[in-house]
């Protein structure tokens, strides 16, 4: 028994892979299983009860947890479901109940494979347990709208349903074993697998040392780790060599951007040629990796929807028994050879693979996070690796809010002729119209209560909509889905509102939007970092770190690692010009100063630099000012560049130029953090501003909210995170031992004494500038030393 290993799957995943077949069809629309779905399981549940009497000999069992371990060869299944119902009437055959709410005609529904398969494998559990011969199965069908039922009745003896399940083990063993030699296969690699650098850089090992005990001490870590130390290969190494010791089953590395998956795929890529055997997959949005030019997922639009399940198991065996750094080229490859959907496939194939590299959205966003993984009953040991942690906070907003507006409900109205639809729709309209009269100051309105009322009409537009839509497939417009799926959402994050909560309406002409706000985020990340063993938190620009540990989940138990810079302190220059005011109301006056200390830097040493602006307007007037004063080659940031695009702009910062480039750029943007622009590629930026957010409403709330909760409703809402901004933008300079570089700050706010608490130590000492003057000696000062 010592080789017994033991593998747990519920009823439904076991059936679900195995037994899937035929075309991906995510445009049918299904029920609203959060609440309407349970309300129809619940009703029928009550109307068998209610028949369940003594006097009838009857007994009706609901929601009964069926548990069964099955040893086949080297492996113990342990198969856990729950059934919907049971019913026992003396004289008569036990019967298993799957209840299923639709809102389809039910003179459509016919007997269904999966469905049926799910209820066989709780008959052949039940019966097996209670040692009977015979068993009946009842498929329940119930309809939400006309409260219809249909009956798909079975009767099976222990025998065929014996031959049924095992058959099922039988071919799960094959992926099973397949998975389990890889596993050995893999910690065998592990154990050979060393640090993939010849040296540590200062700090990094202690870094990696870090992660490792947190890991193995199921702890959750909150590290800031100054630019350029490497911690994208010191986090994932640790974990590595954590998981080959089976302290966690699988490792997921979220970023907020693409480029920095590039760079995670690649750390990974150069331990995979040293002999790792660790799969890795990526995962790539569905527009991106979609072949089509619209993304419709069905068969009749899609060749690759049509058949997907009949071929899409083949190719997942093919590619992990094949591949190891499993890129978007690579799924496209495989996606065409089987010809399957792409995204589903990479979807699919993450569950066999030890690593997923994947944005933050699909662990912590209720809308598209991997039920697979996180549902209410996944129980795995996994590694979170949360890269620039910092984003996380105004993310997690984006990712538990959620907006619905007037515009979209009238103009469904008018595209539906169906009676029952457009009272939903009427209710709904009158209940906007109710909150655009509160928005009369201001062209705003607030409340810490959700709107239950509009929560209970949305509910009943779903369902009309759910019967609407199955029945005029063919005639749907796409606004029409939009809209349901956004109502789905909306109903999804009012069952998460609690008190951390505030509902808000914008009032625009006779425009009206409500959005179901999410200030303060830190719960809900928490409930998520539960589902894993440990989870990393790390950035450059984590501070102040308690800061980041409180808003992102964290608690006093978790740990804390300040680390810092590696590099030698004489090869930055800092200079601070505190007498330039760069708010709201002095800009204007600011504009050609700032153009002559750009000139002034940018002249003292040929090379490339960045210029970061607190907005796109700022950026576009100081722009206009010197290109008519200045010759300079200068690159300037668009709002909307193509990753092409982007790539473009940094292809122009090339090492050792003999020439000046200046890229004028946005902090927060996508030039201002996770880019590496090593060896002379870029030798100074310069900051103008505190990179505070724009005064909102949304800002205001977070102020409102944390100013009487902690009292610090400013840091929490503006001064944290434009500083975060500035400290990114400015860790572009120094990124490797040979880099030398300058940052100026450009704002009077630099030098005052909250800001300064901000400043990271290994920027000392910071050389305060208030002239073209001072700015010429201290270059001269800085440059010259490397000249000698």
């Amino acid at each position: 028994m010592e080789n017994i290993k033991e593998v747990s799957i519920s009823v439904r995943a076991l059936i679900e892979f195995i037994l899937r077949s035929g075309d991906i069809d995510i445009g049918r629309i299904g029920t609203n299983k959060t609440l309407e779905g349970i309300k129809g399981h619940k009703k029928v549940q009550k109307m068998r009860k209610e028949k369940a009497t003594p006097l009838l000999m009857t007994e009706y069992e609901s929601e009964v947890t069926l548990k069964h371990k099955e040893e086949y060869k080297e492996f113990i299944f342990r198969i856990e479901g729950r059934v919907d119902g049971i019913i026992k009437e003396k004289g008569k055959n036990i019967v298993i109940e799957e209840i299923k709410t639709t809102s389809r005609d039910l003179n459509l529904i016919k007997e269904n494979k999966l469905h049926l398969a799910q209820a066989k494998c709780y008959a052949y559990i039940y019966s097996i347990q209670n040692k009977l011969n015979e068993i009946d199965i009842k498929i329940t069908y119930f309809n939400l709208d006309t409260e219809k039922m249909k009956f798909i009745d079975k009767s099976f003896f222990i025998d065929e349903l014996e031959i049924f399940f095992k058959d099922l083990i039988k071919r799960y063993y094959v992926w099973v074993h397949n998975g389990e030699k890889l596993r050995k296969e893999r910690n065998e690699s592990i154990k050979k697998t060393n640090f993939p650098f010849e040296n540590y850089r200062d700090g990094q090992r202690k870094l990696a040392v870090c992660v490792y005990n947190t890991i193995a001490h199921n702890k959750n870590i909150f590290i800031q780790a100054p630019t350029g130390i490497g911690k994208t290969i010191s986090t994932i190494f640790p974990s590595v060599k954590a998981m080959g010791e089976e302290k966690a089953s699988k490792l997921f590395y979220l970023t907020a951007k693409t480029v920095t998956r590039e760079f995670v795929m690649e750390a990974f890529n150069n331990m995979i040629k040293d002999g790792l055997k660790f799969k890795v997959v990526s995962i790539t949005a569905k527009d991106k990796i979609c072949f089509k030019e619209e993304t419709n997922c069905n068969g009749k639009d899609c060749e690759y929807a049509k058949g997907h399940f009949d071929r899409v198991n083949e190719a997942i065996f093919n590619i992990i028994n094949n591949e190891y750094l499993i890129t978007e080229d690579v799924i496209k490859k495989y996606a065409l050879k089987y010809k399957v959907c792409p995204f589903e496939l990479v979807l699919d194939l993450s569950l066999w693979c030890d690593c997923v590299v994947c944005d933050y959205n699909y662990v912590f966003d209720p809308k598209v996070y991997l039920r697979r993984y996180f549902g209410e009953n996944n129980k795995e040991n996994f590694i979170f690796l949360v890269d620039e942690a910092h984003n996380l906070v105004h993310r997690s907003r984006n990712m538990y809010s959620s907006s619905i507006n007037k515009k979209s409900f009238l103009q469904a109205k008018k595209k539906i002729s169906d009676k029952k639809v457009k009272k939903a729709l009427n209710k709904i309209n009158s209940y906007f119209i109710g909150i655009r009269k509160l928005c009369s100051v201001g062209n705003y309105y607030i409340q810490k209560e959700a709107p239950k009322d509009l929560y209970i009409y949305i509910n009943k537009l779903i369902l009309e909509l759910e019967i609407f839509l199955n029945k005029n497939q063919s005639k749907v417009v796409e606004e029409i889905v939009e809209l349901y799926f956004d109502c789905l959402h909306f109903v999804r994050i009012y069952e998460l509102y609690n008190s951390e909560y505030i509902t808000y309406a914008k009032k625009n002409n006779d425009e009206v939007v409500l959005t179901l706000y999410s200030v303060d985020t830190s719960q809900l990340l928490k409930d998520t970092i539960k589902k894993s063993v440990s989870t990393i938190f790390f950035s450059a620009t984590l501070s102040p770190v308690k800061y980041f540990r409180k808003i992102l989940g964290g608690s006093e138990e978790d740990y804390i690692l300040k680390l810092p810079s590696p590099f030698p302190k004489d090869n930055k220059c800092v200079l601070i010009s505190n007498n330039i005011s760069t708010k709201y109301k002095d800009r204007e006056k600011s504009y050609e100063r700032i153009c002559d200390y750009i000139k002034t830097v940018c002249k003292n040493k040929k090379g490339n630099y960045m210029v970061f602006f607190p907005s796109y307007k700022y950026m576009n007037d100081v722009y206009s000012i010197y290109k008519d004063r200045y010759n300079d080659k200068i690159m300037i940031q668009s709002s909307s560049m193509s990753e092409e695009s982007r790539r473009g702009f940094l292809d122009e910062f090339i090492p050792h130029t003999k020439e000046t480039n200046i890229g004028f750029c946005v902090l927060g943007g996508v030039f201002s953090e996770g880019i590496d622009l090593k060896n002379d590629r870029m030798i100074g930026t310069i900051i103008v501003g505190v990179g505070l957010p724009k005064i909102c409403l949304e800002n205001d709330i977070v102020r409102e909210y944390f100013e009487e909760k902690y009292n610090k409703g400013f840091e929490y809402a503006y001064m944290y995170p434009g500083m975060t901004k500035v400290l990114q933008a400015a860790g572009r300079v120094i990124r490797s031992e040979k880099d030398r570089g300058v940052i100026v700050l450009i704002d009077e706010r630099f030098d005052n004494y909250f800001y300064k608490g901000l400043i990271p130590e290994e920027w000392k000492p910071i050389s305060r500038v208030r002239n073209i003057e001072d700015i010429n000696s201290k270059l001269n000062e800085f440059w010259n030393k490397f000249n000698r």
